[in-house]
């Protein structure tokens, strides 16, 4: 499951280039999906996964387990007082809000929807070390379907830097190479794929 580049990312016709514009992104990510027919919307593969394409390995939960902790433990987890003025739902246009097919705010696991079209989704997460957003984007190919992981990540501190750079290699050598790897067995599971 690879990192790609972000220029690849950033030609693709979604939302998120406007929306987050300023927010720094911090990665992406692809995983090739199987086409069995075409038409397939990232709505219909979360709403057939009940929104959970992501299936964390023991040893993500045990990560995260031990993230979770050591955040209590320092009190990183708390959600900044201003959190209800600088989410991003606050950049949310009327459009965006007729399109949305789920509410701004919905808990999603540790992260907020913020906005979910038929094949673009943004989640965030802000607490005392980064407000972070991610974004989950299908797009079929040709061949095959396309699911993206983008992720952006604003400072809320002096910590964010060095916060990022200590997770970064858990992230980008554990992570988010095991869920994307979840992504594709639910997506076979999902649509009977063998």
């Amino acid at each position: 499951m690879p990192r790609i580049a972000t220029q690849e990312f950033e030609q693709l016709p979604l939302r998120v280039h406007d929306f987050l514009t300023g927010v720094p992104l911090h990665d992406v990510w692809v995983v090739d999906l199987p086409r069995m027919r075409s038409g397939i919307t990232l709505n219909e593969f979360l709403r057939a996964t009940g929104a959970h394409p992501f299936t964390p390995s023991p040893v993500v939960r045990a990560l995260l387990t031990i993230r979770l902790f050591v955040g209590r433990l320092l009190g990183w987890d708390r959600e900044l007082d201003s959190t209800a003025r600088d989410t991003f739902a606050t950049r949310l246009t009327p459009a965006d809000l007729s399109k949305s097919l789920a509410p701004a705010g919905t808990r999603e696991g540790l992260f907020r929807i913020v906005y979910r079209f038929e094949n673009e989704q943004l989640l965030e997460l802000i607490n005392r070390t980064a407000h972070a957003a991610a974004l989950s984007a299908l797009v079929e190919t040709a061949n095959a379907y396309r699911f993206y992981l983008g992720v952006y990540v604003r400072s809320v501190s002096h910590v964010t830097p060095v916060y990022m750079a200590l997770i970064d290699p858990f992230r980008r050598w554990i992570v988010y190479p095991s869920l994307l790897h979840s992504v594709r067995t639910t997506w076979n599971h999902t649509f009977g794929i063998p």
